[in-house]
């Protein structure tokens, strides 16, 4: 038994059995309960529902999904939660009563809220029938096609080498985006015209302190040997040593934003992030003093507690002793005990009575209103996931923000503080790509068939060699951050320029057609014209003559015969769609036609009339609807005749803008994307980039990876720019 090339254990295959028998004795406990209920309610099923709107349905995300995978990191809680299998349920059962997929609509502004792996359960939830069709019937079946498990290495606490994997690089994500779009109706906020500020990303650098520098050296020797001491705590138990990688990505969290959060024995430091973010904090609000300013400053650690040491307080301490800012103008979002409490805190930062607003991502992220006079959001620490940082970016960039909007060049600065040597650049650009991704996702606007979601996660922290080589102020991870960055915006950029190429060359043919059937009324109608000119005519009064003939009339008819003769024809004409001849005028022939329409239930005829030239073109006045005025009746055909000027105007005009369009249509399909070169030297770079990680993952295997480099370097790059890039690789020592 095989699974992927790989042999199927006993201890596999025991968990799997075990799993399948707890599975079942579930589902052997429910139908019980079922069977044996003692009460009469009318259960779902029973109710005859046919479809569910279910608002902030990532809430709902946390869906049982099985999997063989068991020890791969980064895949969330495969038992899941009881509220998402009891939703699962309802919609099964509206499935199978409408025998399609689909039967609920879900809303929510972060579908996808971290991982890519998120899809696979919307999936699960809306699309059964369409992952069957395609032989997807688990998880691990959705995840052979669009996933690729990868392997790093970290040391164990023994100090051997262990492998960890994990779900990092999606592929066929085209493919994926456009299975994900048949299901989805993505709209930004610029897309319904929603007024809001722009956000103005600053990534605020600050360089280690002196404690800092000597901390990251402990906590690089911790990653590898697991010895607590290092970092002045007690030696690892026996769980904890499973989960070091994590201590040790927490403890250079903690580490980053403040070594007082390591450590009651570390002091302050005028270079550490609270005296910058209390520095900053201090200039937005004598910037905006006169229009009474407000900023929210967010973190997940270090929160406030009453009488303890927090960074908080530690930042408050700092704007009242140093910077003289009244202190009843600094609040925390804990302070609210209940929503009234709330309420106020909400109210007081619209009313400018506060104005510094802490909180977590959790508290202060999402239901709080308080955008009216916000300038700035300070980030002392980056959250997990890409949607936490939205939310809370969303807290000033929203509508309704009253000064940034006329006191701000309607612009909010969003400032990131990252300890230089910390995972906190890394971390952010890695949750920078993923929000690029999922975006470009939603939009179906993805160029990259691959993505790498990073190796870091709140489940298992990071792992060793990335962790040691960031700590160590090595770049490459946040190089190669950048770039991907980069590739990702120019692809995306790209693909909308052959779009645009692919859409001209279709309208130009268009264009072309229509053209040519402008040129051909237009010259039908012109012909028409000059016969009606040459064969009108006039009485002595200069007033034109209406010599209509029509069928069954005399040729000396009076006018009031024509309207009635027309009037008949319009009641009882019956020509089943089809045109019929009933006359003459000035050489142009006279028609009528039977239309069927049907209104509230009733079947409504019209007789429509029409003059015909030699241009084969059919006029009407009126809508050929004849009047029941005997003599507006006869002038029908006349006054159609007499809107061929205002008619040839009209194609002339169209031509005239038809023309004018094709060349501009022209030069786009000429067009060549600019951007090409520079995208290809970015994909060379990061080859080397991520060449030269494995490398640091991998010394023995240097020499052979040069020459690899090199070969690589020359054949991805055009031969003028290979030469340059081979250069600079080298002369990185790569």
């Amino acid at each position: 038994m095989e699974a992927d090339g790989a042999e199927v254990t006993r201890g596999m295959l025991a968990g799997a059995i075990k799993r399948k028998d707890n599975l079942e004795v579930k589902l052997k406990t429910l139908q019980h309960d079922i069977e044996n209920r003692k009460d009469d309610i009318v259960d779902f099923k029973m109710m005859g529902i046919d479809h569910l709107f279910i608002d902030e349905s990532h809430q709902f995300k946390n869906l049982m999904f099985n999997t063989r995978h068991s020890r791969v990191a980064g895949l969330g809680n495969v038992d899941g939660s009881q509220k998402a299998l009891n939703l699962l349920f309802a919609i099964r059962t509206i499935q199978e009563r409408i025998d399609a997929d689909m039967g609920a609509t879900f809303l929510s502004g972060t579908t996808i809220s971290n991982s890519l792996t998120e899809l696979y359960l919307l999936f699960k939830y809306l699309r059964p029938r369409a992952l069957e069709k395609q032989g997807i019937n688990c998880f691990d079946a959705w995840a052979a096609i669009y996933a690729r498990k990868t392997t790093d290495y970290e040391f164990s606490v023994a100090n051997n080498i262990v492998a960890k994997e994990r779900f990092r690089y999606f592929i066929k994500v085209p493919e994926l985006a456009q299975f994900y779009s048949e299901i989805t109706d993505y709209r930004t906020a610029k897309d319904i015209g929603i007024d809001r500020p722009e956000k103005n990303e600053i990534l605020y650098n600050i360089p280690p302190t002196p404690d800092q520098e000597e901390f990251i050296q402990n906590l690089m020797e911790f990653a590898k040997t697991g010895k607590g001491e290092l970092l002045g705590r007690a030696p690892l138990s026996k769980s904890e040593e499973k989960a070091k990688m994590l201590i040790a990505t927490d403890y250079a969290r903690k580490m980053s934003l403040d070594m007082r959060m390591v450590s009651g024995i570390y002091e302050d430091h005028p270079d550490n992030k609270a005296s910058h973010c209390a520095n900053n904090i201090a200039k937005y609000y004598n910037k905006f003093n006169a229009q009474k300013g407000t900023q929210f400053v967010f973190s997940d650690l270090g929160t406030y507690k009453p009488n303890e040491w927090n960074v908080y307080s530690e930042i408050k301490r700092k704007l009242v002793e140093d910077h003289n800012i009244p202190a009843h103008e600094i609040r925390f979002i804990q302070e609210a005990k209940n929503d009234k409490q709330r309420k106020e805190l909400i109210k007081g930062m619209n009313e400018g009575k506060i104005r510094v607003l802490f909180g977590s991502t959790s508290m202060l992220g999402t239901g709080v209103n308080a955008q009216k006079r916000a300038v700035a959001v300070h980030h002392l620490d980056t959250p997990w996931r890409p949607s936490d940082l939205a939310q809370r970016d969303g807290r000033a960039v929203r509508k309704g923000n009253e000064i940034a909007k006329f006191f701000a060049n309607n612009k909010v600065d969003v400032i990131i503080y990252a300890v230089e040597k910390s995972l906190d650049s890394y971390k952010f650009n890695l949750l920078y790509n993923k929000q690029l991704f999922i975006d470009q996702l939603k939009n179906n606007n993805l160029g990259k068939r691959t993505i790498d979601e990073g190796s870091m996660d709140e489940k298992s922290g990071m792992n060793f060699s990335e962790y040691v080589a960031i700590l160590s102020g090595n770049t490459d991870l946040l190089d190669k951050a950048k770039l991907e960055k980069q590739i990702a915006g120019l692809e995306s950029e790209k693909q909308a320029f052959n779009r645009s190429k692919s859409s001209a060359k279709y309208k130009l043919q268009d264009y072309t057609v229509l053209l040519e059937s402008a040129q051909s009324r237009f010259n039908r109608m012109n012909l028409d014209w000059g016969n009606l000119k040459q064969r009108i005519q006039k009485h002595s009064d200069g007033t034109i003559a209406n010599p209509v003939q029509l069928d069954g009339l005399p040729l000396n008819a009076d006018i009031k015969q024509i309207g009635i003769k027309l009037n008949q024809l319009a009641d009882k004409s019956r020509t089943g769609g089809q045109y019929e001849e009933i006359g003459n005028l000035y050489g142009f022939t006279l028609l009528v036609k039977t239309e069927m329409s049907e209104k509230e239930g009733l079947d409504i005829r019209v007789n429509r009339f029409l003059v015909q030239g030699e241009g084969n073109i059919k006029y009407t006045y009126n809508n050929g609807l004849i009047a029941k005025d005997e003599k507006l009746a006869a002038m029908n055909f006349l006054n159609a005749l007499e809107k061929l000027p205002s008619y040839i105007d009209q194609e002339k005009k169209k031509i005239v803008e038809i023309q004018k369009d094709l060349p501009v249509l022209q030069e786009v399909i000429n067009g060549t994307w600019a951007k090409e070169d520079r995208l290809s030297e970015l994909k060379t770079e990061l080859a080397s980039v991520e060449r030269k990680i494995q490398l640091s993952i991998n010394p023995e295997n240097k020499g052979e990876e040069k020459e690899k480099i090199e070969k690589q370097t020359l054949k991805t790059a055009n031969p003028e720019s290979a030469l340059k890039n081979k250069s600079i690789h080298l002369s990185r020592g790569v």
